[in-house]
């Protein structure tokens, strides 16, 4: 009996054009972002790049009940597996995180290919492993981002431009939006109260969650003073340059002080080297970015006391999301306040 053989780039091929065309659908029937279509395409191009690098064969069969070919294609999936990890790790130099990330999207592809192509390739994807990592949280104490609010002589430092980067970092910082969610807003997501109080609400671009805050005051400001002539609440800001912006202002606050980077590869923890020659370590500074806004509001907030369902509200989280709970986890401040009490306590009843 024949076996029919499949060219798998082709089969990603219409794998793409089911994804542009919104034929492929998130659970609840919410469409995929542009970010996410964007990253099966980067899949594509790994691929690309594995077989112009390895000569690996990119093929899928149907098995059928074929019990030979069921053998042979659980081997030729291990191999691809383990081949395809290696090119990722050792020739491309990614770490956990964004292997996985990719692994877990080759499987959406190969379970789309057996479902909606009907073409029976086997069960051998789902053992693909998918490695994850700790990524280490850069967010702010709670008396940085005091300093960068209410620091005059700091203010008076800065220039035009590093005004406006200091404004819109200290709004993300106090907000919590993801940045994609940030750099969208529009005039339209303020609700001004006829007691000159200010909303802020907006729906998130990743999970369709409504998220509704008051501005305390600094923030209303902030707005009043970046005010467009357009729709946009605050000027285009493109997300590359504003990462250097926002490191760049970092450097000037003074925090410059050594932070070691870890990351892992194949689970295996390790300080990663910063690429500047002058330095091998990384400092604070080096490692803000504009992930640092959502992860200081939403660990800020933790810190002082406000608890975590309400927190999660304000940052649009899901209930029993696993992304929100490293920042519980990473709350170690407000650890260390509540063991410090409870050893002091102890103390105190020692000497009676």
């Amino acid at each position: 009996m024949k076996t029919t053989q499949y060219d798998m780039l082709s089969l990603f091929d219409s794998f793409l054009m089911a994804t542009n065309r919104n034929k492929r659908m998130l659970k609840g029937g919410r469409k995929m972002t542009a970010d996410s279509k964007n990253n099966y395409r980067y899949v594509r191009r790994l691929l690309i790049l594995f077989v112009e690098k390895t000569g690996f064969e990119l093929r899928i069969k149907s098995i059928g009940n074929n019990k030979r070919l069921f053998e042979q294609e659980k081997r030729y999936y291990e191999k691809l597996y383990l081949q395809f990890t290696n090119f990722l790790f050792d020739d491309q130099g990614h770490f956990d995180n964004y292997v996985g990330h990719n692994i877990k999207m080759l499987k959406t592809f190969l379970k789309w290919v057996n479902h909606h192509k009907g073409i029976s390739l086997g069960p051998f994807y789902q053992n693909f492993h998918v490695w994850k990592e700790d990524i280490q949280i850069i967010a702010l104490e709670p008396e940085q981002l005091q300093f960068l609010i209410s620091d005059e002589i700091f203010e008076a430092r800065l220039n035009a431009l590093q005004k406006r980067t200091k404004d819109l970092f200290v709004f993300g910082c106090t907000v919590g939006l993801r940045v994609s969610d940030l750099l969208n807003l529009k005039n339209e997501n303020l609700e001004w109260q006829s007691d000159n109080s200010v909303y802020l609400k907006t729906i998130s671009q990743k999970t369709h969650t409504f998220t509704r805050i008051k501005l305390p005051a600094y923030a209303v400001a902030i707005v009043q003073r970046n005010k467009t002539r357009g729709k946009m609440l605050f000027r285009k800001t493109d997300r590359r340059n504003f990462n250097k912006q926002i490191k760049q202002l970092a450097e000037l606050a003074g925090w410059t002080y050594d932070l070691p980077k870890y990351r892992t590869q194949r689970g295996i923890p390790f300080i990663q080297q910063a690429p500047n020659k002058c330095r091998k370590q990384y400092r604070f500074c080096d490692l803000v970015s504009t992930h640092t806004m959502r992860r200081t509001a939403i660990t800020t907030m933790l810190n002082l006391g406000v608890d975590e369902t309400t927190v999660r509200k304000i940052s649009g989280h899901t209930p029993g999301s696993t992304e929100f709970y490293k920042y519980v986890k990473y709350n170690q401040h407000r650890l260390d306040q509540q063991t410090d009490a409870m050893f002091e306590k102890l103390t105190q009843k020692a000497v009676i």
